[in-house]
């Protein structure tokens, strides 16, 4: 278990926009940052990121909460896995307090956590192999020199190889203790009914492994060296639980921060283009390992840059093959750039002849909007053949309809016009054709929008059966969470000599008193049940502190991991308001943190007042709904409640 001390000094050096800038493009928005949430698809900015407080936003999911919180929803970390994560980023040593576990936490470890753990047992395995053994260096690492890496870069993208023993790996997982089941579920071991005992999936193989957004080994890529067996020359991972081939590229993890400085995606093909531009000192690229780009990896780019280059080696088929897949970018409101390489080089084998300087400058100055590209392309195969010219026109036209911006689109179009000798109107009407074809290909039927309009009913039907107490009840417990420490000035009450039966006037005199302080003395004054279970959680811990006197505000909470209470004190301390920035259209208002003692007092009285209303409504329909004769108590306790309320009327009309 991680040490109290520890958890302390991780909160104190982590910074959440850090974090959080490894995953999402961020942008200045007055004191925080915005960006497009990572949880949810959006076009407009609605993540926000509060430096600040340390906390973050996501307007379009409800998720909230702080830079462990987020890391835990990103890339479903446990606690304990999301603060060594942050420790290892930070430099901090974990220091473990003693204990020791029962047998029943011991077997709490879940499948996925084992999963984890066995790729990083067997990621250091061939590794170790490659280095350490002779058969490694004779085969593996000869292969990587070959291909003229320095051990800088092997070492950075962790390759190894597999030895050609075919149980080298099982054997020594077993040895570890590692199940038969764990190293089957990874996809690592096989185990056929000829070998009982299992055999490797991956033998005599150099290796590529595939990690998470964060680093984590997900499975691998393995290469064959010999050419004279019947076998795939690249072999990957299996589906698992934690590996899906459509939603990783390979190399983000060691390209995420240059894609983010460099505002620009280079995508490749293959693990070796990846490796080998970031020998050179470009770094800002990722792999699709040969397959078709999905709309979860494609979010994965967005994520960091709108700005994507594609780069081909110059196989026809190949690229005609990536246009669909480049109509997903489209649609996503990216900005796509291709580049082809001479004939006969790939980015791998360009990045060896060329220093860092002439691949840059050849990247940036040969590089094609793909809408140009793509009509090149299509207009040198039709060549004269007016049918082909006329199947070419509008699958470019296709594509012009996934682009987002209406002004880009009448560009495209025009330009089309010209390199085809088309009319922009018959353009223009083929999009709208397209237009549509594509509005009925993503829009929902009637029957699947149903669950969607009983989900939006359900959520209006909530929001007009909203009791008044609960709301103000929130805002008290958001109040505490926001400003708990903050000290209120209150006059003494005038007081009466009962001896003397004659009203003293006393001299007014000021006390302090924190807000927190001042709401749960309002709350247990009144004897007022507190409504929401959560909000009972937060209220029992700021009771405990004020036990031992502490103050436990928001800050207090965000450390202790409930991911229910971090996202409500998220919630708290994130103003919507805060998005604004309401002085750059010479509009200034005072803050909500300069007028706190009249708030608090204002939101007290009508909690007070709400309250009231809940017991004067009930009382009278007890009277309704009884069958017995009421007594004039019962009448009197609605008239003095009555009486109260008007009070607390006249109070507020004061503080108004």
């Amino acid at each position: 278990m991680i040490s109290k001390a520890t958890i302390d000094k991780i909160f104190s050096a982590v910074r959440v926009e850090e974090i959080i800038g490894e995953y999402v493009q961020l942008k200045r928005a007055g004191s925080n940052f915005k960006g497009l949430s990572p949880f949810h698809d959006e076009k407009t900015p609605s993540f926000v990121v509060s430096p600040s407080k340390q906390i973050w936003k996501d307007f379009s999911s409800g998720k909230g909460g702080t830079a462990i919180s987020f890391l835990m929803e990103i890339e479903q970390f446990t606690y304990p896995e999301a603060l060594r994560h942050a420790a290892k980023k930070y430099g901090i040593e974990v220091e473990e307090d003693k204990k020791e576990f029962t047998e029943e936490e011991k077997q709490s470890q879940t499948d996925r956590e084992l999963l984890y753990k066995i790729h990083e047992v067997a990621n250091n395995f061939f590794q170790e192999q490659m280095r350490e053994t002779e058969e490694g260096q004779t085969i593996g690492l000869a292969y990587f020199k070959e291909r003229e890496l320095r051990d800088d870069i092997i070492k950075k993208f962790q390759l190894g190889y597999s030895p050609e023993q075919r149980d080298a790996f099982t054997e020594y997982a077993l040895e570890k203790g590692y199940t038969k089941e764990i190293l089957e579920k990874s996809g690592l071991s096989i185990f056929p009914g000829y070998a009982e005992k299992g055999v490797d999936r991956f033998r005599e193989r150099v290796m590529f492994p595939i990690l998470s957004f964060s680093g984590r080994v997900l499975g691998f890529g393995a290469r064959i060296l010999k050419n004279n067996v019947k076998a795939a020359k690249y072999l990957n991972s299996p589906e698992t639980e934690i590996y899906h081939k459509s939603k990783v590229l390979y190399g983000l993890s060691q390209s995420k921060q240059a894609i983010s400085k460099e505002n620009l995606c280079l995508l490749t093909e293959g693990y070796m283009d990846v490796i080998a531009l970031h020998q050179v000192g470009i770094e800002n690229v990722v792999a699709s390992s040969g397959t078709a780009l999905t709309n979860d990896q494609i979010k994965l780019i967005k994520r960091l840059t709108e700005n994507v280059t594609i780069l081909f080696d110059g196989d026809a088929a190949g690229i005609k093959a990536s246009f669909r897949s480049i109509d997903l970018l489209l649609a996503e409101g990216m900005n796509i750039r291709v580049l082809l390489f001479p004939d006969g080089d790939d980015p791998d084998s360009f990045s060896r002849k060329h220093p860092k300087e002439f691949v840059e400058n050849f990247i940036k100055t040969e590089a094609k909007d793909f809408i140009n590209f793509k009509a090149e392309i299509l207009l040198t195969e039709a060549e004269n053949d007016p049918v082909k010219k006329a199947e070419a026109i509008r699958d470019i036209v296709k594509s012009i309809a996934f682009v987002q911006n209406s002004l880009k689109q009448e560009v495209y179009l025009k330009e089309v016009g010209n390199k085809f000798g088309i009319t922009e109107q018959s353009l223009f009407n083929e999009l709208g054709i397209q237009k549509q074809i594509k509005s009925k290909e993503f829009s929902p039927n009637r029957e699947s929008a149903k669950p969607e309009i009983q989900k939006l009913q359900k959520v209006q039907d909530i929001f007009s059966a909203i009791n008044p107490l609960i709301i103000l009840e929130e805002k008290l417990v958001e109040l505490m969470l926001k400003y708990g420490d903050r000290i209120l000035e209150k006059d003494l009450e005038e007081t009466e000599d009962e001896e003397n039966k004659e009203v003293q006037n006393i001299k007014k005199e000021k006390y302090q008193i924190t807000v927190i302080e001042e709401i749960i003395n309002h709350l247990e004054e009144d004897g007022y049940e507190i409504q929401s279970s959560l909000n009972q959680k937060i209220v029992d811990d700021i009771k405990i502190g004020l036990t031992e006197n502490q103050i436990r505000s928001g800050n207090f909470f965000l450390t202790l991991m409930d991911e229910e209470v971090t996202s409500k004190v998220a919630n708290s301390l994130m103003n919507v308001h805060e998005l604004s920035n309401w002085e750059k259209h010479n509009i200034y208002f005072k803050r909500e943190d300069e007028l706190v003692q009249n708030i608090v007092q204002d939101v007290i009285y009508r909690h007070k007042r709400e309250f009231v209303l809940t017991l004067i409504k009930d009382s009278r329909k007890k009277i309704e709904n009884s069958e017995e004769k009421f007594s004039a108590e019962d009448y009197k306790k609605i008239m003095l409640l009555t009486q109260l309320k008007n009070k607390i009327d006249g109070e507020l009309n004061r503080i108004l």
